[in-house]
């Protein structure tokens, strides 16, 4: 049985398809992924994200235990700041990209990805020291994100509170939003500036409604996974299980901005440190066809006749019209404009090694 959000009524009224994400019955797409990546990109597009975990953690020993669980350093958190952040393995392999907020001293919300909540939740009480209580909030919390230039705009026709001056990767933990209760915070997943709305369950429906209604002057539109997907792809933002898993290291997904190696010690660091001394043997790439070809995930990916790694991400950019992917690839193979062959179906394709982010918004 396919888990569902509280707002899986709502999506025929809107055309959704529907799809299986990770054991979730979710929308692929609503009007069409074009459409809805064209909106986010130029106007605002809204996205049912209820079905990412959620886990309290707080104590006395909360930020000791964060900051030995995850990879970048808690202790620099003020109240009312989120980070982006990794828990790793010993072997520096990923367990799961995440957010950490800081809600109050000694109290923080963890945000994880739907397919590994299970996962997650065990390795952290399997890694559990002093006074800290976790608590799953996942069941009982809906998240509503709302993407795209015209979402500070959408967003203040709901409420008083001043969510112009939110900064980056901010958040208010105590926001009326037409009479509902929300946690407001501004991170984002789509390259473009917007808000996510963290509520109770039962209130899902009407803050989707009420969005949308806002929005209607403002060229809002619902989105689903697949113009995420794309989004994301486009601004060089990983996904769990494509540019990071237990087999690659945040390193070599190009992501060492947010792992501290020298704030003390975290699970995984020495493994970590021991690669970056060593040299870092693969590394994460944008590349471009050159001839006819999308690549795909889990492409091979050849040069001198040897396979010198594969696609993790790869499409059509919806932005661009061109064909574009991100690759990992042994790092030998990774200057700019080196030419390698992706193989699809059988036939080993010319493209080229290229910068990215492929998308960057205009700030």
């Amino acid at each position: 049985m396919l888990k569902r959000t509280p707002l899986f009524p709502v999506y025929a009224e809107h055309g959704a398809r529907v799809i299986d994400f990770g054991g979730w019955e979710l929308p692929v797409q609503f009007a069409g992924i074009q459409k809805e990546h064209d909106a986010v990109r130029q106007q605002a597009g809204l996205f049912d994200v209820s079905h990412m975990g959620e886990v309290t953690v707080s104590g006395a020993d909360a930020e000791a235990y964060l900051q030995k669980l995850t990879t970048n350093d808690v202790t620099k958190l003020e109240n009312g700041q989120c980070q982006y952040s990794l828990m790793c393995y010993p072997n520096g392999g990923v367990v799961d990209d995440l957010l950490v907020y800081k809600l109050a001293e000694a109290s923080y919300m963890l945000v994880i990805n739907a397919s590994n909540i299970d996962k997650d939740i065990a390795w952290m009480k399997q890694n559990l020291s002093g006074s800290v209580e976790l608590s799953d909030i996942s069941e009982t919390t809906a998240m509503l994100a709302l993407q795209g230039p015209h979402a500070e705009k959408i967003a203040l026709k709901l409420t008083d509170a001043p969510l112009q001056e939110l900064k980056a990767f901010h958040f208010l933990s105590d926001v009326s939003v037409s009479g509902i209760q929300a946690l407001v915070s501004r991170t984002g997943y789509t390259g473009e500036d917007g808000y996510e709305f963290y509520i109770d369950q039962a209130d899902a429906i009407k803050l989707w409604s009420l969005l949308l209604e806002a929005g209607q002057d403002e060229g809002l539109v619902p989105a689903g996974l697949g113009s995420r997907d794309t989004l994301r792809f486009e601004a060089r933002l990983p996904l769990y299980g494509q540019e990071l898993s237990q087999d690659i290291t945040p390193l070599e997904a190009g992501l060492s901005f947010f792992v501290k190696l020298d704030k003390g010690d975290f699970i995984g660091q020495e493994a970590l440190a021991a690669q970056k001394t060593a040299g870092i043997p693969r590394k994460l790439v944008g590349i471009e066809m050159i001839d006819r070809g999308i690549p795909r995930p889990h492409y091979p990916v050849f040069a001198d006749g040897k396979q010198i790694g594969e696609v993790t991400t790869g499409t059509q950019s919806p932005t661009l019209k061109t064909n574009v992917g991100l690759a990992l690839l042994d790092k030998a193979y990774t200057q700019l404009n080196s030419e390698v062959f992706v193989e699809i179906r059988g036939v080993q394709v010319k493209a080229k090694v290229v910068s990215t982010p492929f998308y960057k918004r205009k700030s």
